[in-house]
């Protein structure tokens, strides 16, 4: 099974970024030490790394709700974490198709032109010091990694509430 099943609401949780550039493999980074029950029955946690169109592709599914776990450019504080709402409104006319392509803008303008929507979307992302070619965090952003983790708990747990469905009987 690659998505939700029928009449299930579901949550994907997707790390994106580079490892080859620094800081850029935080999401990677955090999708490795999500915990076990993160990844199952109606929650679905996958590293994407630079595979945008492969994420648009999975987006294509009957999501209830995507978290998507990035780096950030820096506001001048290296390590910060910040969640908050995506804004997945394609504003550019034609989207570019390209495989590579990890910009989250970049993929919710190819799920558009493959003709899905994205779903509602969190995204939870830490500023980063380096995006300079090198495998490895900078020591402010691995530190940051712990508290992504539990941000990731916390909003799937969140999310969950959000999109149970009723009890009937």
């Amino acid at each position: 099974m690659t998505g939700p099943a029928a009449n299930t609401p579901a949550i994907l949780v997707a790390g994106i970024g580079n490892i080859f550039l620094g800081d850029d493999g935080f999401g990677p980074e955090v999708l490795r030490r999500v915990p076990r029950h993160l990844a199952g029955g109606r929650i679905r946690a996958t590293d994407y790394g630079i595979g945008g169109m492969h994420l648009a592709y999975d987006l294509l599914d009957d999501w209830a709700a995507l978290v998507l776990v990035d780096a950030l450019p820096t506001r001048g504080c290296p390590g910060r974490l910040h969640v908050f709402e995506a804004d997945t409104a394609t504003r550019s006319g034609a989207a570019r198709l390209d495989a590579h392509a990890m910009d989250p803008a970049a993929v919710f303008a190819g799920l558009t032109a493959l003709g899905g929507t994205a779903p509602y979307t969190v995204v939870i992302g830490c500023e980063v010091a380096t995006v300079d070619e090198t495998i490895g965090l900078s020591a402010a952003v691995a530190a940051a990694v712990p508290d992504a983790v539990r941000a990731v708990d916390d909003v799937v747990s969140r999310l969950l509430g959000r999109t149970a469905v009723p009890e009937t009987g």
